[in-house]
């Protein structure tokens, strides 16, 4: 499971949209969020568009069973719009605190914080 997700973590930080699907159940859930891959790749297309630099650096990964605990640091500068935000320059640094459950190589459930509010207050 460490290496899966550093794959995956690969593809996210490559911005390999396509790749990124490819860890994803059709349907995967996520807490308080738009079921669906398509919903979770025009969310990450989206924070792309805001910050095209963006990057995710691991901090802790706890594996168990089918599970991952993840604790990240993602940061990027805002430098396209982003939720309705023109672009500012600003650099936003934020810790992102993430729990998935993987069935034969694809994410099925995931559940954490809110980055996006986050990236907002950063933002506004």
């Amino acid at each position: 499971m460490r290496e899966w997700f550093a794959d995956f973590l690969d593809a996210l930080n490559r911005h390999d949209i396509e790749r990124v699907r490819e860890f994803l159940h059709p349907s995967v859930r996520r807490a308080h969020l738009p079921a669906g891959a398509d919903a979770w790749i025009a969310d990450y297309a989206n924070l792309l568009h805001g910050f095209p630099d963006w990057q995710w650096k691991r901090i802790q990964l706890l594996v168990e069973d089918d599970r991952l605990a993840v604790h990240l640091r993602g940061g990027g500068s805002h430098t396209g719009a982003y939720a309705f935000v023109a672009p500012t320059r600003t650099r936003v640094s934020i810790a992102s605190f993430a729990m998935y459950r993987v069935q034969h190589g694809l994410i099925v459930e995931a559940t954490g914080t809110d980055d996006a509010a986050q990236i907002r207050s950063a933002i506004a």
